[in-house]
């Protein structure tokens, strides 16, 4: 069955959006700087690949005590999520680089942490990006029958646990990438004919997915269990503690963008139209956090600067805490919603204050 079509108000009498988009173009040319990245993110880039990679050289050329490559994996994972967050998601914006092969490049370092360019930018550029927090469109927002992340999704009794197990499945995010997740969903988008940009050629999508999955059980799996004198359980055990860490680290940061009380879930009316413009939707289903925090601004890649990223995903993030102010000075001038936690904690636990919320048996609705 097809989704319904939606389409967002075209109808902006205070002109927002198209006030907020003049002042940060004069921002940016009144500063001559370029809207993508700079040489603060190609080191960020090193730093990252660094944290991600080195640990794995490590261990495979020296001999190290068998606590020392428990906690190497554990690096691994942070950086493989550092990798996620500032480099191949910047690249897969087309906001890395104003060259393109350098995006291209850099989007692709998805397929080291397990994930498919296409089906990312199908998922988050298409369909999250678009449909921000509409239930059945938004598929961030969809995670079967084991968690309830919107009041329009159906309640099962294991949901008022949910904000108890949900952090142990958070974890399960980049490792369900490498194992289930893509093939899923290629299927369901070459299907529905989906896609960000050229529809790819069917053949050569699903080679490439192929190659790419062959490729990385051999560099992950099979070549530490030829070169290591370890015990095969040992490294899967790290591969999958690697994942973890970087799964939890990612749907924790993703979820308090948008999976919260005050990130608002609307629904489209009977023929499809939304309430609001899509600038406004955007303002009124994103929240940020964190955002004065310098590690949290660093680490994150700015994604802790949702609003703007939301606004404007083609701006890299590294400009995010410049034009922040443009943004809320601009939304609080046509009284709109600036929505954000000041610090990362406060959101934390707003989440899972929410998902207790979620998980209640909701209210019966009158005859």
């Amino acid at each position: 069955m097809s989704k319904q079509t939606l389409s967002f108000s075209r109808t902006d009498s205070a002109k927002f959006f198209r006030t907020l988009n003049k002042r940060v173009n004069d921002y940016f040319k009144e500063n001559n700087i370029k809207r993508t990245g700079n040489w603060k993110l190609w080191v960020k880039t090193l730093i990252m690949f660094s944290i991600f990679l080195a640990p794995y050289f490590l261990i495979m050329t020296l001999e190290i005590p068998g606590w020392a490559q428990l906690l190497l994996t554990i690096v691994m994972g942070i950086g493989m999520a550092g990798v996620g967050m500032n480099v191949m998601h910047d690249g897969n914006h087309g906001s890395f680089s104003n060259k393109e092969w350098v995006n291209r490049l850099m989007g692709s370092s998805i397929y080291i942490l397990a994930g498919n360019v296409y089906n990312w930018k199908v998922q988050h550029n298409v369909l999250h990006h678009t449909y921000t927090n509409i239930h059945g469109h938004d598929e961030d927002l969809e995670a079967g029958r084991v968690l309830r992340f919107s009041k329009h999704a159906e309640w099962h009794k294991h949901h008022k646990f949910q904000h108890y197990y949900s952090v142990l499945l958070y974890g399960l995010l980049t490792i369900n990438w490498a194992i289930t997740t893509d093939w899923k969903q290629m299927t369901r988008y070459m299907k529905r004919k989906l896609s960000y940009g050229k529809m790819p050629n069917p053949v050569a999508n699903w080679s490439k997915l192929v190659i790419s999955k062959v490729i990385y059980v051999s560099l992950w799996i099979v070549l530490p269990m030829i070169v290591l004198d370890i015990a095969w359980w040992k490294i899967l055990l790290g591969f999958f503690i690697m994942h973890y860490v970087a799964g939890l680290i990612l749907s924790v940061v993703f979820q308090l963008a948008h999976v919260m009380d005050d990130a608002e879930m609307p629904l489209p009316e009977k023929d499809g139209t939304m309430k609001n413009t899509w600038a406004i939707h955007q303002l009124k289903t994103t929240i940020n956090f964190g955002a004065n925090n310098k590690i949290v601004n660093w680490y994150t890649g700015g994604l802790n600067h949702q609003v703007e990223h939301h606004i404007f995903p083609h701006i890299s993030h590294i400009h995010y805490g410049k034009i922040s102010k443009i943004v809320r000075e601009t939304a609080n001038e046509f009284n709109l919603p600036y929505k954000e936690y000041e610090t990362t904690r406060k959101a934390i636990a707003a989440h899972f204050r929410f998902l207790k919320e979620m998980g209640m048996k909701p209210a019966a609705l009158p005859a």
